[in-house]
């Protein structure tokens, strides 16, 4: 089939979670389907990366959108205007005109948006269109305007959530058919619109990238957070490792370390740099930076708050045969069980207790790791997931044909 795929990020170099998941499934997708890839770009260095799409793809056009979220125009037309800040900050006039001429000059089979946000650069068209939405955008942001104490700030950002809310469920129903990537977000999207057709594609983890631990003993223990820090949950995370769970960890046992590494770490996380606090910012394009900390860690421990999405940084740490420690909905869509391919805790202590655990544990260690490796690669592969998505293209091209 010829497919026009739309993504708010050019999906390489592959160092945030969507830009794994777009460029492994491009990839996969591309033995089958011709695709044209449409992107958006804030810098134009990003350019340098488009001959490694165009080894997978027939076109790749990329549009410029603003390298800071925090224009006067992106404020002005949130606060005047009917969409939320969040697509503001992914619109592209020039796109949507892009698009436009594509489809009127292109016979294409499907439009595969991923993310909510790219949707509105497509016109009313007869082509179905796929959406695949990463993560529930609302209740993302929800979550992060309910820990906000100024109330007047609450107040005015909870206006962006309900806009926010309006448009992304609008889009659903829009949508020929709609893609989440976890079995919660699915059940969250019937809930706010019954009859909804929702299909699951999760993420999947590179298998081969990883140098798989082979011993969980070590003299200077090291707990791991990787992340890219672009996003709201990872940072709210990070600080509850370094300001709740890692100071109890560290009264117990002085000579643990813990280490956080990603890309684009504020400076609310910098701050705490220290002896026994090691921060590596790393570049978008350091996979091997991203390798190495998976292998010379001894625990990767993860005080995810934030709904939403299957946790790419997870599937690593298991396909790494690291041991994961992270919370309820840390664990959601990876399909492990406590004390098999991962240690659930909810409170910083009883994280900070669980981890301890583990570093004292190396028979404990081995078990949870190698569970967490059998089953990512009986579940996980991006091969899979590219077959999953591949259906998923068959059918709502075929129905709507046939509508």
């Amino acid at each position: 089939m010829k497919i026009l795929m739309l993504t708010p990020y050019l999906p390489f170099p592959d160092s945030s979670g969507g830009q794994i998941r777009s460029y492994n499934l491009i990839k996969g997708l591309s033995k089958k389907h011709k695709i044209t890839l449409f992107s958006l770009i804030k810098d134009d260095s990003e350019r340098k990366f488009i001959p490694e799409l165009e080894k997978y793809c027939v076109k790749v056009k990329v549009f410029k959108r603003s390298k800071s979220p925090w224009t006067l125009r992106n404020i002005l037309l949130t606060g005047f205007g009917p969409y939320p800040f969040l697509v503001i900050r992914n619109l592209s006039p020039y796109e949507t005109k892009a698009v436009q001429e594509e489809i009127t000059q292109v016979d294409y089979d499907l439009i595969h948006a991923e993310t909510f946000y790219v949707m509105p650069h497509i016109p009313e068209t007869k082509t179905p269109i796929l959406l695949v939405e990463q993560t529930i955008e609302y209740l993302v942001y929800k979550h992060y305007v309910e820990g906000i104490k100024n109330p007047i700030l609450r107040s005015l950002l909870s206006i962006d959530v309900a806009k926010l809310k309006y448009w992304e469920t609008k889009f659903w129903k829009k949508a020929d058919g709609v893609v989440a990537v976890s079995e919660s977000d699915r059940k969250e999207m019937l809930k706010l619109v019954p009859n909804l057709k929702v299909n699951l594609v999760p993420n999947g983890v590179n298998l081969d990238f990883f140098k798989e631990k082979d011993s969980w003993h070590s003299p200077e223990f090291k707990i791991l957070f990787i992340a890219n820090f672009k996003w709201l949950q990872n940072v709210e995370a990070a600080e509850l490792l370094l300001k709740e769970v890692f100071p109890r960890v560290h009264a117990k046992s002085p000579k643990v370390k813990v280490w956080v590494v990603g890309q684009h770490i504020p400076e609310e996380i910098l701050k705490y740099k220290s002896e026994n606090i090691i921060i590596d910012n790393l570049s978008e394009d350091d996979q091997e930076g991203i390798r190495n900390a998976y292998y010379e860690s001894s625990v990767f421990v993860s005080p995810l708050r934030g709904p939403g999405g299957t946790r790419l940084k997870h599937l690593a740490a298991m396909a790494a045969k690291l041991p994961l420690v992270t919370t309820s909905v840390g664990a959601e869509g990876l399909g492990a069980a406590d004390g098999r391919e991962v240690i659930i805790r909810d409170t910083s202590k009883e994280i900070a207790d669980a981890t301890l655990r583990i570093l004292g544990n190396e028979k404990l260690a081995k078990k949870i790791a190698e569970n967490a490796r059998k089953l990512v690669e009986q579940k996980f592969s991006w091969y899979k997931m590219g077959e999953y998505l591949d259906k998923i293209y068959e059918k709502t091209a075929t129905h709507d044909s046939n509508s």
